[in-house]
């Protein structure tokens, strides 16, 4: 009998003489992250989108304004990075509170 597992003489259970049991962790692939792209128009004012931009994403009042001013200059501009769940959410956030102030601010999804 000597030489089989858990038998004196043989191969001890590890777990008796304090040895350390490793198991190999599985890498788990990050999600994609998408940008929140907030698209720009002659009718809602810019004060609407800094206040939007600073209550929806939480940017500060200097970013808020940094990015409203990309969005006025180029057509377009991020307003944030997320997990694809996340940035469907914020844009329908963004077009509700649009739509009840009367403006009507778009925002989309952009793979990143």
């Amino acid at each position: 009998m000597a030489g089989t597992p858990n038998t004196p003489g043989g191969d001890r259970d590890r777990r008796r003489d304090g040895a350390v049991q490793e198991k190999e962790r599985e890498k788990v692939a990050k999600p994609p992250k998408y940008k929140v792209v907030l698209y720009n128009d002659d009718y809602t004012p810019m004060e609407f989108v800094v206040a939007l931009l600073e209550q929806i994403f939480k940017k500060p009042p200097v970013e808020a304004n940094a990015v409203m001013l990309k969005i006025h200059k180029s057509g377009k501009g991020v307003a944030g990075i997320y997990t694809l769940d996340v940035a469907e959410t914020k844009v329908a956030n963004v077009h509700q509170l649009a739509e009840k102030n009367g403006y009507p601010l778009r925002a989309g999804v952009e793979e990143e």
